[in-house]
């Protein structure tokens, strides 16, 4: 599974040549992909809903791991920020796998659309649907 999320960002690369433009797109397709689980919770395996999940979360670690890494030119205190972010993802993402409920997936549907809005430079996320 971590070869899927690796393997999206390098495909979505070789299309996309900035890499916020990159970012972006990637947690909207994750925002999607919770968005359909969403819609179609009773349709879904519990294995599918957490091959879903762990999508979303190892893409957080990717981006919370190249933000927080000494080398990024961000400066400290988005840093901290990012990190803090996805530590919050990661906890969100285990109380889901550990206690599945639909609902629960509107909050990394709306942190993932509101990174992806700001990172593309809007002053609000898409409309969900």
């Amino acid at each position: 599974m971590y070869q899927q999320a690796t393997q999206a960002y390098q495909n979505s690369a070789k299309n996309t040549a900035d890499p916020r433009e990159l970012e972006a797109e990637l947690l909207m397709k994750a925002a999607a992909r919770l968005t359909l689980l969403k819609n179609d919770w009773d349709n879904y395996s519990r294995e599918d809903r957490n091959e879903v999940l762990i999508f979303n979360r190892k893409l957080w670690t990717i981006f919370t791991t190249d933000a927080t890494a000494e080398e990024s030119p961000l400066p400290p205190e988005i840093k901290t920020n990012i990190g803090n972010l996805g530590v919050f993802i990661m906890r969100e993402t285990m109380n889901i796998l550990a206690r599945p409920n639909k609902d629960s997936l509107d909050t990394l549907i709306n942190i993932n659309r509101a990174i992806a809005a700001g990172l593309r430079g809007q002053t609000e996320p898409p409309a969900q649907r």
